[in-house]
């Protein structure tokens, strides 16, 4: 499945002034995935440029397309997990954080089936959603019909689509233009009714990847109280923000990657500080 990696945007930051004092405590269920060992390459085809003959210096360009890559016989491996292992249990807020290129995306396209692990295992009890509507819904048609065909790709039917249509509507709030195409929508537009219409049942694993700014502290309120609904009814999220404010409203765990590994997996306060600190010195 080929898809843009900001098909599945939303924004999910907070104002620090908009922060809970504390995170309701859930009680924590069964596992709801399981990461063993994973590792994740990218194999593309090409090598580098040579350098220059005569030339004194390294080629620059090479230099960049190198770094963090292996090049063999002109084909190029691009570690991009290397031995994740971690348990998510039914219940949890797990934030994703690290710099770009950490391996953050892959991961969840990896759990959520997107991508074929390269070695390692995952389990995952139930279906995973990766802000599960995003690959299916079609630009050139309204807001209306793609509430309609993303919940049949979530597995409602058809009857409960229609009876949640003005749920659905109301929570996007882009008021009369869920009658126009999707094509006419703003990034925010789209982002509101994509995770409108994801979150209308409660997935077992919901993924968000990435934010994409909206610039409606009311919408982003209400999406943080959603997520929130979604983990107290033992699903299990996954949120992946650079905006620490936002991990640490939303998660009651961290887990900091570097280099496609592990570098921290805890509670939201120790390890965004850590991260904090270290993104410091960069």
């Amino acid at each position: 499945m080929a898809a843009n990696n900001r098909d599945y945007e939303f924004d999910v930051e907070v104002d620090p002034e908009d922060l809970p004092t504390e995170l309701e405590h859930t009680d924590l269920g069964a596992p709801s995935v399981i990461v063993k060992d994973l590792h994740v390459t990218y194999h593309v085809v090409g090598s580098r440029a040579k350098q220059a003959q005569g030339s004194g210096k390294p080629n620059i360009l090479a230099k960049i397309l190198s770094k963090g890559k292996s090049v063999t016989g002109g084909r190029t491996q691009i570690k991009a997990v290397r031995g994740v292992s971690f348990v998510a249990r039914h219940g949890e807020s797990i934030g994703l954080i690290g710099t770009n290129g950490s391996g953050k995306s892959t991961l969840l396209k990896a759990i959520a089936g997107l991508l074929q692990p390269s070695a390692g295992e995952i389990y995952v009890s139930g279906t995973p959603s990766l802000l599960g509507v995003s690959a299916v819904l079609m630009p050139d048609l309204t807001g209306e019909r793609n509430v309609m065909i993303g919940g049949l790709a979530l597995g409602l039917p058809k009857a409960e689509i229609e009876a949640k249509f003005d749920e659905i509507a109301d929570f996007a709030g882009i008021g009369d233009a869920i009658y126009l195409p999707m094509n006419t929508y703003s990034a925010g537009m789209g982002a509101r009714l994509r995770f409108a219409i994801s979150t209308v049942s409660t997935p077992d694993v919901l993924m968000i990847d990435e934010a994409l700014a909206t610039g409606d502290a009311s919408f982003r309120e209400k999406s943080r109280i959603r997520i929130d609904k979604i983990r107290k009814e033992a699903g299990t999220v996954f949120v992946v923000s650079h905006s620490l404010a936002s991990i640490k409203a939303m998660c009651s765990r961290v887990i900091w990657l570097d280099k496609g590994v592990v570098r921290m997996d805890g509670d939201p306060e120790t390890v965004t500080e850590a991260y904090r600190e270290f993104t410091k010195k960069l």
